[in-house]
Parts: C-alpha cells; structure tokens; sequence
C-alpha cells in the first residue's frame, strides 16, 4: 500500500462534470455560437509545435496556420510592431515555463479567424487543465481612473528589467486602435500567482481604445477571470465564457464598456472559493489608488445570457454553493437590458455602499430582464435597504420577469404580492417539523452533546468545530480508492430532523467508494439536540464536502 496522508479541505467543491446537452442545447437555440465555439476542448488534439515565440518580438511578424506555435515563457509585442495570426492558426502555451502573450501599449495584434477557421491559444499539456498558462494581456493608451502610471508588471514572475517598459498602459488616447481579436478562443489560461499581482486571466484588456475590434471571442476553462477589463473604452460583441473559476466579466478602474449579446455558463463546482461572478462590476479596489474627479466604471449591456448550470439546483442551493450572478460596486454606472439571469441566489447585489436612493437606483437601470429559477432578484449587501429595492425594480415599466422551473414567466410585481401574502400566512401558523430548512436560516444549530450548553450566537461555529472533529476521527481511506489512486472531493448532504437523529443522507463524489466512505462517516454522527427556528424543533440540511488525496 502506498504512503499517503488526508487532507480535509472544508470549503465548497470546485470540481463539476455537467452534462454535454446544456452546451448542445445552447448552440441549437443561439445560431452564432456555431462552428468556432468548442465546449469540450480537450478532446481536441493539436499538432507538436514546430515554431517558437519567446521574449521580446521586435519586428512586425505573421503567424500561419501550416504551423504550430509554441509560447514559450512571457512573450511581448513591443511597441509600434504588429502581430498578424492567419486564421486556423493554433498558438500554444508552455505549462512549464507558464506562458504568456503580452501586445504592449502602442504594439498591436491583428488575430482576425473566421467562423469556420478560429484562431486558437490553448495548453500543451496532453490532460489539460485551468490555468496551465498565463493568458493573454492587450494593453492600450487610454485612460483609467488611476492615480499616476498603470502597471501590470506585478503580474509576471522574475520579469527581466528590460521588459518592464511593455507593462505599461493608460493615456488620455480614447479611440486608440489596438488591432483585432475576432474568431478566436482562449482555452486553460488564467495561471495564478500567489504574489500581490494576483493572477493572469484569459484575455485582459487595460486601457485598450474603442476603435479596438473585440467580436466573437471564447475564453473556457480560466483559473482567473475570463474577461478582464482595466480602464479604457471597448466594446464587446458576441464573447463566450465558459467554465471560469473566477469571474466571467470583470470591470474596473473606470473602464467604460458596451458588452452586447454574450453568454456566460457558469457551473458551481468549477468557481473559486470566493464566489465569482458571471458580471462583476466595481470603479476601484483601494479608494486610495484612484481619482475620483474622473468618472468610474460602466457598463451597457444588452442581449446577456448568464447561466448557472447545475445537475440539480435544489442541492446546490441547499450546499451553499451557489451565490449572486451580477455585483454591483459603489460609484458604477450599470444598464442591463433585454437578457436572462438563471439559476443565482440572488441574480444581482449591489454593494453595500451604494445609497438605495432614488439618484443612485436611475444610474442602475435593469431593464427587460428575465430572472429564472433564481432565489432573490435585485437585492443589497444591506439587507435593511432590500424592500427598497424590491418597490423599485418590481414597477411594471421596467418590463423584468420572473420564472420558475417551467412555469409560465410572471411579472415582478405580481410576484412580489404574491410573496407578501405568502409570508402574512406563514406568521400565522406554526412551522411543519417535517419542513427541512437550510442551515444558514435556523436561529439555533443542532446540538452535538457538547455543544448543548453554548448560547444561541455561538451554536453554529460549535456545530461546525464538533463536525470537522468527528470526521477526522471517524475518517478511513477505502483500500481500493487508494490502490487505484482514486481521489476527488466527495460532498454529503443531509438532514438532522427535529427530533435530532441523522436522515435522508444524499452524496456525490467521484467514485462510489468515496461517496460510501462519506456515508458512512456520516451515519456514525450521535443523535443531537435539535435546531430552532422561531423557538420551535425544526429539520435542518446540512452540507459538507470530504477530500480524499493520496500524496
């Protein structure tokens, strides 16, 4: 038998196979997602390189189809040269080194495919993975709400000095024409950096000038962000994100963008830790980094389909796993119009900082949008400011909707009185023991034997802490699992009923015998004092994932 160790990593799961029919399904219905999209990349199998870009390309340079490309390291287009790519041509990335393309400020790239024939940046590994190389980074002359001279050097790891002088970007040059991005995909970028720079994402975009052509591009499987955009005025048209572990669309430091009919498919055991978004808007990081004389962040965005695709909705809920699609940060102008946010708890937040207030709401314009199957619409971090909201956005003028499941799609308004009388009705009768409520809403968490004396405001974290104990104690490898090097995370769901015995235990995983191990671990929980909601024994979910790894 093999040495190894466990290691219990108690957050959320990050790893999902969703079925193929969603994408297939997607491209029947949506007729300019044929031919150049891929949503199952690595079956694709790409020539052996036969040409090698590395360092710093001097002089205007043509890739062609007939080869291979191969990045190797940070790679950069310096100034007042032209990178042309023909179309069909497959540019890919070293793990190794952790590649990167960089077209500096005042360089260009023409990357101009055809809906038959994309251009194609992608891993060399033969399993590939998110984030086994950097990405792409295009950098242009106009401005952004920074104070002084913007940078994405901290982004490259040991950079050479002399490369530093193609980091650079931001200027007062609006309508500068950095070249063309159209037909392309980008496939396992976004390497991370655990150094202040963060991480790479597939295509950043800081400074870039609206003469720039950003039209049908891919980004799939980014350990970053898919679209980022720093700065600038760029209009996108036609972009694809799939499967990102971080945000789809991230926008910041002033950068005013046209975003129209785009797609982003987001599935809950593929995003970070930190709850990314499909659209994550903010006008800065640090109040202290920006000017505030200069305008902040926009965005008009029309024609949007942002999915959550999961296997089952319920259960994800139900784990935590799923949070909002849109976020909203303070000083950010925002139109969202004629689009589909599906399967979010809730579809939009807004930063708790952003004053709920007439002047603010009318620089927040949701328009002709429908929300599916999604817990919460238009809500903020400041929960007192939530009715609000719900007056605001419910008027019947902004043409928003509501569905669920395969209902018939429903007015806000009407909704929202519908859920009014719904809860007046539940005040006045007494909560079903056989109702399961989800943890996160019971006031009193069960009780483990001893956890039984702790006060109400400190009984989740003890349930929590005794949990994390009995599974350590409890916990056995299956030899099989081990033999044949079988790992993954294994998520348990389960209900503790109000009489405070285990039920109705539900788990998912990558092998059977590791979803039976988890099983088991968790029938061996005592019976405990129940959880209260109200003052009343309540039946609660609970859900947490079990990591299985041989080192």
């Amino acid at each position: 038998m093999k040495n190894f160790f466990t290691i219990f990593w108690i957050f959320f799961l990050l790893i999902y196979n969703a079925n193929a029919q969603q994408e297939e399904e997607i491209i029947t219905k949506n007729e300019w997602l044929k031919h150049w999209t891929e949503f199952k990349p690595n079956l694709t199998n790409n020539n052996e390189p036969s040409e090698i870009l590395s360092g710093e390309i001097t002089e205007d340079i043509k890739l062609y189809k007939r080869e291979t490309y191969l990045l190797l390291g940070h790679v950069f287009v310096k100034e007042g040269v032209t990178l042309t790519i023909e179309p069909g041509t497959v540019i890919i990335g070293d793990y190794d080194t952790k590649a990167s393309l960089t077209i500096a400020k005042g360089a260009n790239i023409i990357a101009d495919g055809l809906v038959t024939d994309p251009i194609v940046f992608t891993s060399n590994r033969s399993v590939k993975k998110a984030g086994d190389w950097g990405g792409i980074i295009l950098l242009g002359d106009a401005p952004s709400n920074k104070f002084g001279r913007a940078s994405v050097s901290s982004f490259y790891s040991k950079l050479e000095p002399k490369f530093y002088k193609n980091t650079n970007y931001g200027g007062e040059n609006v309508i500068k024409n950095s070249g063309i991005l159209r037909f392309v995909r980008i496939e396992y970028a976004g390497k991370k950096e655990y150094r202040a720079g963060g991480g790479f994402s597939g295509l950043l975009l800081a400074g870039v000038g609206n003469e720039t052509i950003i039209e049908n591009v891919m980004v799939s499987y980014s350990a970053g962000d898919s679209f980022k955009i720093w700065g600038g005025e760029v209009n996108l048209k036609n972009m694809v994100s799939y499967k990102s572990s971080g945000n789809d669309f991230s926008l910041n430091f002033g950068t005013k963008t046209k975003l129209d009919n785009s797609l982003a498919i987001r599935f809950p055991y593929t995003s970070n830790s930190r709850g990314a978004r499909c659209l994550d808007l903010r006008s800065y990081d640090k109040k202290e980094n920006v000017d505030f004389s200069k305008k902040g962040t926009s965005l008009v965005a029309d024609n949007l389909k942002l999915i959550n695709n999961s296997k089952d909705l319920d259960f994800d809920i139900q784990a935590g796993l799923i949070k909002e699609g849109v976020y909203v940060g303070h000083n950010t102008l925002v139109s969202i119009n004629k689009s589909m946010i599906s399967g979010f708890k809730p579809a939009i937040v807004l930063q708790d900082k952003v004053q709920i207030d007439q002047e603010n709401l009318e620089k927040i314009k949701i328009t002709d949008v429908h929300f599916k199957d999604c817990v919460g619409y238009v809500l903020s971090k400041d929960s007192a400011n939530n009715t609000a909201l719900e007056n605001w956005y419910a008027n019947k003028e902004f043409l928003n909707m509501i569905s669920k499941g395969s209902r018939p799609k429903t007015l806000i308004a009407d909704a929202k009185k519908a859920e009014i009388e719904n809860k007046i009705a539940k005040k006045k009768v007494l909560i079903n023991k056989n109702t399961v409520i989800p943890f996160r809403l019971i006031e009193k968490a069960p009780a483990f034997p001893g956890c039984s004396r702790v006060a109400k405001e400190e009984s989740k974290e003890c349930f929590q802490k005794e949990m994390r104990s009995h599974i350590v104690k409890n916990f056995r490898y299956p030899e099989t699992a081990q033999e044949n090097n079988i790992e993954g995370r294994v998520f348990v769901l389960f209900n503790i009923n109000s009489t405070g015995d285990i039920a109705k235990i539900r788990s998912r995983g990558p092998d059977k015998s590791l979803e039976e191990e988890a099983v088991r671990i968790i029938k061996l929980l005592p019976k405990m004092k129940p959880a209260e909601k109200d003052g009343q024994p309540v039946t609660v979910s609970y859900g947490i994932p079990i990591t299985f790894k041989n080192l």
